[in-house]
């Protein structure tokens, strides 16, 4: 039974376990990127005992909400966002002052945030999730009878989300990791950013208005902030956790592979980590529009001070004048680039530490620098190598995160494919070619099909829309399971797992599978495509 929402935009700096607040002795503060002026009110941190708890609770809850029928989770996921839309200019005040992200871009960010939890809405209700699927007895069949068997997808359990610090609200407590465990019928336990605990917490506030207001388990979701890796640590490990996502640093999402692997029962970890993103700049497309590739090229390597997973940080050419007049113009809005604010100190100072490391590996050239960097900034970046010196240092394939790229200049074709070859796995590939490179691309595009999780023309990799057949993922060391995406409708098989009922009892059957269908479920029945069984 739905009840009325109610949604408070508030920051107490509390722990959020199912719908009771809890605080803590041990406290931490958001930062101000700008500049680095700590902002109020003190966050209490999640310890293990608050760990402890919220898994508690989302396992106590698991039984009813996975169980739910599509109608109360689709309900429920639309509440959701409209609470989140419910806070209003409150939410986008506290996220510019705890990430220095422009206006437009954050208030770009909730209108995505609510449309994911819309569109997963309609995906529960379209049922297709559950992959109903029945092969009825055969008890006459030769040399053996055939049992009635009937399959369908169920919950994975509860699950661990991690905010992201480059999407406060997409990646973040009611992002796409979230939208997307709740429609699977999972419970969710998030452990918020510590860049933006004020952001989390009324976005928190603002699913368990949702889950209240629609009547469910409290223990549907809790929200523990907190700047400690024990505290994600001890999340991981908590054996009612069945599965976990994550958006950030190789570094932390190898740290929770190897916890996750450790445990009595290992779990996935559905983890976006790193990726350079290659773009191929073709010999057509440089020769028709060299200068218009460039200022698009920094255009997307700048937005949002470079701090996307799908920022271009690889540019490849073949050798001679057409790169050096992309290089050129590349070069000339690099240095006229205003720098932005960086998420936190941190991430600024890691970016600034990989520039330079970079820089001064052997063949690297520093082709141009941005302005100087004011209170938070860093300045953008466009080095040079060359295709041999690249084959030859793997290392030039490692992730700058922020506003900075490489050029590659290959010898010829036969380079390029090599460079390919050896790149480690992606989010993304970009191709710019015109009419005259197409022969070109069709020798590339099956490489790169084995290397990322999306394949563009003529466009830039910054943006990703969120729609049925949207890939982000991709191979090693892009995510952790390239077989998975976490944007798009796709992302709910994350939390997903087959269970078949053999020659079960009418009165035992799970409602997806029963013969008078109470779901509505179009299944595939015998090998067919069905909208009704009556059997």
């Amino acid at each position: 039974m739905s009840k009325e929402l109610k949604v408070r935009a508030e920051i107490r700096g509390a722990v959020l376990i199912g719908a009771e607040d809890a605080t803590t002795t041990d406290t931490f503060r958001a930062v101000d990127p700008a500049s680095g002026a700590a902002l109020e009110p003190a966050f209490s941190a999640a310890g293990t005992d608050e760990v402890a708890a919220a898994c508690a609770l989302a396992d106590a809850a698991f039984p009813s909400f996975s169980e739910s029928t599509p109608e109360v989770r689709a309900g429920f996921l639309d509440t959701v966002a409209a609470a989140v839309g419910d806070l209003g200019e409150s939410l986008i005040e506290r996220a510019i002052a705890e990430t220095g992200l422009p206006r437009a871009r954050l208030e770009g960010e909730r209108a995505r945030t609510i449309g994911q939890l819309r569109l997963f809405a309609n995906v529960v209700r379209a049922g297709d999730w559950v992959q109903a699927t029945i092969d009825p007895a055969q008890p006459k069949r030769t040399p053996l009878p055939r049992p009635d068997l009937r399959r369908r997808h169920v919950a994975l359990g509860s699950v661990a989300v991690f905010g992201a610090s480059n999407f406060p609200l997409a990646f973040s407590v009611a992002g796409g990791d979230t939208a997307s465990a709740l429609a699977a019928g999972c419970p969710v336990v998030v452990k918020g950013h510590p860049a933006h605990p004020g952001t989390g917490e009324l976005v928190a506030r603002a699913v368990r208005a949702a889950v209240a207001a629609s009547g469910l388990h409290p223990g549907v979701f809790s929200y523990l902030p907190g700047p400690s890796n024990a505290l994600g640590t001890a999340l991981v490990a908590d054996s009612r956790i069945k599965a976990v996502g994550f958006t950030g640093s190789r570094g932390g999402g190898l740290a929770l592979l190897r916890v996750a692997a450790g445990r009595p029962e290992p779990i996935p970890v559905y983890a976006e980590m790193s990726a350079v993103n290659p773009v191929l700049l073709l010999p057509g497309a440089l020769r028709a529009r060299s200068a218009a590739l460039a200022a698009g090229f920094v255009q997307s390597l700048t937005l949002g001070a470079g701090q996307f997973c799908t920022n271009p940080g690889l540019l490849i050419g073949i050798a001679g004048s057409d790169v050096e007049a992309f290089a050129q113009a590349a070069a000339t809005a690099i240095r006229e680039s205003a720098p932005h604010a960086m998420l936190t100190a941190d991430i600024r100072a890691r970016f600034e530490h990989g520039v330079a490391a970079m820089a001064g590996r052997p063949g690297v050239t520093v082709a141009a620098r941005g302005e100087k960097a004011g209170p938070g900034g860093a300045p953008a970046a466009l080095l040079r190598t060359d295709g041999a010196r690249f084959l030859a240092d793997p290392g030039l394939a490692d992730e700058m995160f922020g506003p900075a790229a490489i050029l590659v200049a290959a010898a010829d074709l036969d380079e390029v494919n090599r460079i390919i070859a050896a790149l480690p796995g992606q989010l993304t590939a970009t191709l710019h070619l015109d009419r005259a490179d197409e022969h070109i691309a069709a020798g590339l595009v099956p490489a790169l099909a084995r290397k990322a999780g999306r394949i563009l023309a003529n466009g830039w990799p910054t943006g990703v829309e969120v729609a049925p057949a949207m890939v982000h993922g991709g191979p090693f060391p892009a995510t952790s399971d390239g077989r998975t995406t976490s944007v798009g409708t796709l992302a709910i098989e994350r939390f997903l797992r087959p269970v078949c009922y053999q020659d079960l009892p009418e009165a035992l059957l799970p409602q997806p599978l029963r013969p008078d269908n109470p779901w509505h479920l179009t299944r595939r029945v015998d090998g067919t495509l069905s909208p009704t069984f009556d059997r």
